[in-house]
This record gives structure tokens, C-alpha cells and sequence, in this order.
């Protein structure tokens, strides 16, 4: 029962830190957006995510069962702990970066939460039915604005096919499965990564080539060891920026 749950609560964890690190990033755009309305949209998006980290983090502080809260386990873990998948935790840079680093992510996130709506798990089920609605939107945000930039001027078209190629070596980790996905797919619980895989590549192929972008070879080296507590340097500033209030006066309540 222990390996279960620890099992459990290591794969809710890689989806709430995944939701959270991404909607951190995104809230990095409020006020800075390129026009009101995509500030208002990425600001938006932003929410939602957090809003789904928080309902994740809810149900892990209720598996582990050690008392914590939601906030304990996102603003008192140290970034070893964090589960993220390294894709989410990279810089905004420009707004085709931003655009591009969320369309990988939202065709991942749209295929497994729609696996994860039929889950065994009632709580996980119920969460993802909810979240999908809004993965959904998320989907078709960020695949048309993939094509309306990078079939855009020369100019969005260059900066768009820079970022693909840029971002691409991050993708691969998505479908990496770790211990306690494995555990969850033989449980019945979670999602069958070769699947998403499948369907990912499909999706991505489709959107590229309507965006006139060229996609980096399927062979192509990837980075990874997220998903297992191992990142870049800049989840170590973003955890330094997005807990400071906590480690500064712990317990502060508004």
C-alpha cells in the first residue's frame, strides 16, 4: 500500500508541478503581452493552470497524508523535489517562444488529460474532466497562433522556425515514463504515454505543416531528467521569485 501510494502521489505531483511551473511562466507576460487582448488571453491561460495545480496539490496532500497543504508542497519543497518536465520551465524570451513552448505542451496536456478523464481513480478523473475544458481552449489558442506566426511575414516565420528548433529537445521528455507512471498505467490510473506519443507527433506534424515550419529531426538528442528532480537553472529563479513569501515569513496568511 505504501509503494501505491507513494507511487500515486509522485504522478499527481508531476502534473500539478507541470500546471504550476507553466502558469508561473505565463504570468511572467502580465502587462508585457505584445496587445491587450493575448495579455489578457495568456493571463488567462496562466489561471487556469495555476487553478488546476491547485486542485492536484489538494488531492497529493490528501494521499501522502502527512498533513500538509496545498501550499506546503508549492512553496515549501526545494527544487529537487519539483517533478516538472524541464519544457515548462523555460525562459518566455519572445512571444514565439512562448507560443511555441506551450503549443508542444498543450498537445501533450490535451491527449493526457483526456486519458486521465477515464482514470480509475475517481478524484483524478474528475479533475481532468474539469481541466480538459480548458486544456481544450489552451490547444487552440496556442496551434493558431503556431499558424498565424509562422505563416505569417518573413520576420514571425524566422523567430517562429528559431524557437521550434530551440525548443524541440525538450519535448521527448513528455512521453519518457517514469516509475510511478508506469505504476499508475498498470493500476489502471494513468495514461498510456506510447499512446499520447502517437498522437502527439500526429497533432504536432499537422500544425507545422499548415504553419509552413519545419520540424527538427525525429532523432534529435533529448534532454530530460525533470520528471525525476534533475533541472535547469531557471527553475531554481523561478521557485526564488514564487516563494519568497513564504520562506521569508513562513506561515503568512492575507
Amino acid at each position: 500500500m505504501y509503494s501505491m501510494n507513494k507511487n500515486l502521489f509522485n504522478y499527481i505531483i508531476q502534473l500539478a508541478d507541470n500546471s504550476l511551473i507553466l502558469g508561473h511562466r505565463l504570468s511572467e507576460w502580465c502587462g508585457h503581452g505584445p496587445i491587450l487582448e493575448q495579455d489578457m488571453a495568456i493571463t488567462n491561460i496562466a489561471l487556469d493552470l495555476i487553478g488546476q495545480a491547485r486542485s492536484l496539490y489538494q488531492y497529493a496532500a490528501e494521499v501522502e497524508g502527512e498533513g500538509k497543504t496545498e501550499d506546503d508542497l508549492a512553496y515549501l519543497r526545494d527544487a529537487w523535489k519539483f517533478k516538472n518536465v524541464l519544457l515548462v520551465e523555460q525562459p518566455n524570451t519572445d512571444f514565439a517562444y512562448t507560443i511555441v513552448r506551450q503549443f508542444f505542451f498543450d498537445v501533450y496536456n490535451f491527449q493526457n488529460y483526456s486519458a486521465l478523464a477515464k482514470s480509475k481513480d475517481v478524484r483524478l478523473a474528475a479533475i481532468a474532466e474539469k481541466s480538459l475544458k480548458e486544456i481544450t481552449y489552451h490547444q487552440r489558442y496556442s496551434s493558431e497562433w503556431m499558424i498565424r506566426l509562422g505563416d505569417g511575414t518573413k520576420v514571425s516565420q524566422e523567430k517562429m522556425q528559431k524557437a521550434v528548433n530551440d525548443i524541440w529537445s525538450y519535448t521527448g521528455e513528455l512521453m519518457i515514463p517514469t516509475t510511478a507512471d508506469v505504476a499508475m498505467l498498470e493500476a489502471g490510473i494513468g495514461s498510456d504515454l506510447t499512446k499520447i506519443k502517437a498522437a502527439w507527433e500526429s497533432k504536432v506534424s499537422e500544425i507545422l505543416k499548415m504553419a509552413t515550419l519545419e520540424q527538427p529531426a525525429a532523432d534529435l538528442w533529448m534532454q530530460k531528467g525533470g520528471k525525476e528532480g534533475s533541472h535547469t537553472e531557471h527553475l531554481g529563479f523561478i521557485l526564488a521569485e514564487m516563494q519568497y513569501l513564504q520562506r521569508a515569513y513562513p506561515g503568512a496568511e492575507w
